[in-house]
């Protein structure tokens, strides 16, 4: 049977003493292979970048919010002097995940700073820092 098969292709040698098939030798050898592997690593340098950026708005947005609401519970204490305001601020700025660096009073208003640290990327820590002002309304 496996004489027949030969015959049929035209070739008249035995199947095991045929060659291999040979590689074609053409100047596109992998070449789309090349391309697929660049593109790929561009949409991975891209994902990891928006996501960098996305931590940093939202470490950002979260010792806004941190350092905002902080302000508001000093400024409700402001009567009760700079130690109390400041310690109500510490504490409702570290429940919002951020962390009191400054605090002071300005008159009756409270001048709070918040930071949040972020880990976008392994081994990459920034800080992101927002500072708020409350007190009375002033009309």
């Amino acid at each position: 049977m496996p004489g027949e098969v030969a015959a049929r292709r035209g070739r008249h040698e035995p199947m095991a003493l045929r060659s291999a098939p040979t590689v074609r030798d053409g100047p596109d050898r992998g070449g789309a292979t090349v391309c697929l592997l660049a593109v790929g690593l561009v949409f991975v340098v891209v994902g990891v970048f928006g996501a960098t950026v996305g931590a940093a708005r939202m470490a950002r947005q979260q010792a806004a919010v941190a350092a905002d609401l902080g302000a508001l519970a000093g400024a409700a204490r402001t009567l009760d002097g700079e130690p109390v305001a400041c310690a109500t601020a510490t504490d409702l700025a570290a429940r919002n995940g951020g962390r009191l660096v400054a605090c002071r009073l300005d008159g009756l208003d409270v001048v709070v700073t918040a930071e949040v640290a972020v880990s976008p990327l392994p081994g990459l820590t920034r800080v992101a820092t927002a500072t708020a002002r409350a007190g009375p309304v002033r009309g």
